[in-house]
């Protein structure tokens, strides 16, 4: 196993955020994104429909916040991509949850497995 680096980030405005839009965070942390493609993702993990009048609100806030970036792929469509404060925010919530998460040291390699299960 290669040695990790340690990240430290500070949560700032991530303690803000719902829980709502810390997950469209997550989904555009993969790549870049169109709003309705966000929303099919949200609505796989949330297993009912997401309204688009709960979606869009909250990406304009996101990019009010500086955590999201928006841009037009044609005249109707707008793409939606993670800043580097947005990669930050989930960066600092990750940092909190699994300082939280990790206290002996047989959690800690259950993570260490489940991030090398995605690699």
């Amino acid at each position: 196993m290669s040695e990790a680096r340690k990240v430290t980030v500070e949560p700032g405005i991530a303690r803000e955020l719902t829980a709502f839009q810390q997950n469209i965070l997550v989904i555009l942390a993969e790549e870049a994104r169109y709003g309705l493609a966000i929303k099919r993702e949200l609505e796989e993990y949330y297993g009912e429909e997401v309204n688009h009048g709960r979606l869009y609100p909250n990406l304009d806030d996101l990019v009010e916040m500086g955590l999201v970036e928006k841009s037009e792929l044609d005249k109707r469509t707008n793409q939606y991509a993670l800043t580097d404060d947005g990669e930050a925010a989930v960066l600092g919530q990750l940092e909190w949850i699994f300082s939280k998460f990790v206290t002996e040291e047989g959690r800690a390699e259950t993570l260490h497995e489940l991030v090398d299960s995605t690699q």
